[in-house]
């Protein structure tokens, strides 16, 4: 089992605060001989107001002493997560959890912003302070 980021659990209360029940904790999905463990799984707690709507959560946290290599890890972890969920679970959607500090500051940079452009990522942006989710990004 792989180590959960630092941020994990504060991303899993505040999606449940958030009106959603977590379904998987971790996600393991295998692809041949290749497996893998999205962060966390989740549905809507009432499917009346979101719909049918699942996601797959990868929580990072972004505390090493180098953001950028972060964030190199983070988009090859969610490219290939995303293939994965595509296989297996092509009704789900994965998101990125950042901190909000790193999306504020990391995430408008002109680079990442271009990379964006070339791999559209859905992210939440999570609060450390409040501990709250503070927007969804598609």
């Amino acid at each position: 089992m792989s180590r959960k980021d630092y941020f994990h659990e504060l991303v899993k209360q505040a999606l449940i605060q958030s009106g959603w029940s977590i379904t998987d904790d971790p996600l393991y999905l295998s692809i041949g001989n290749v497996n893998i463990q999205i962060d966390l799984a989740a549905e809507p707690l009432i499917a009346a107001t979101k719909g049918n709507q699942k996601i797959a959560v990868e929580v990072k946290s972004f505390i090493n002493a180098s953001q950028i290599t972060d964030f190199y890890n983070a988009l090859g972890q969610y490219l290939t997560y995303q293939v994965a969920l595509n296989l297996q679970e092509p009704d789900r959607q994965l998101y990125l959890a950042v901190p909000k500090t790193t999306y504020d500051a990391l995430f408008q940079e002109l680079l990442i912003q271009k990379v964006f452009e070339f791999y559209p990522i859905k992210i939440i942006v999570y609060s450390k302070l409040t501990q709250e989710i503070q927007s969804w990004i598609e």
